[in-house]
């Protein structure tokens, strides 16, 4: 199970990015999706989150300006930012909460898993 994110950059305060972030592998299903940031010299945060049936949760900070959208088929979760603000910047992380997946053994039986997974993380600077 891998996930692969992308859409990182370089920004003006006000301006928009968009976070796309694909999972791949023999996966059966995922329960909630999300993204997460660390800025320099702090904590991972959460930024938002949807489950496997699409309800949102966002943080304070992010709230109104953020948007975060799956696609259950497709196994992608993405996150459109607007209105950014220098303290947006980080760099953000997608995660995937228990993914369920499938194997084959060597006798060619099939062996579910599950795992959570995380993208490789994109930098996301916004300008003064």
């Amino acid at each position: 199970v891998q996930l692969q994110a992308s859409g990182g950059g370089l920004v003006q305060a006000g301006g928009s990015l968009r976070l796309p972030c694909v999972a791949s592998g023999r996966i059966l299903s995922i329960d909630n999706m999300g993204w997460y940031r660390q800025a320099l010299g702090k904590q991972r945060e959460l930024v938002a989150l949807v489950t496997s049936g699409g309800s949102p949760t966002y943080a304070d900070s992010v709230s109104g300006r953020f948007t975060i959208s799956r696609d259950n088929a497709k196994k992608t979760v993405d996150l459109q930012m607007n209105s950014l603000k220098p303290e947006d910047t980080g760099v953000y992380y997608c995660h995937a909460d228990r993914v369920t997946y499938y194997t084959m053994t060597p006798t060619s039986e099939y062996v579910m898993g599950a795992t959570d997974a995380w993208g490789q993380g994109t930098q996301v600077t916004v300008s003064s």
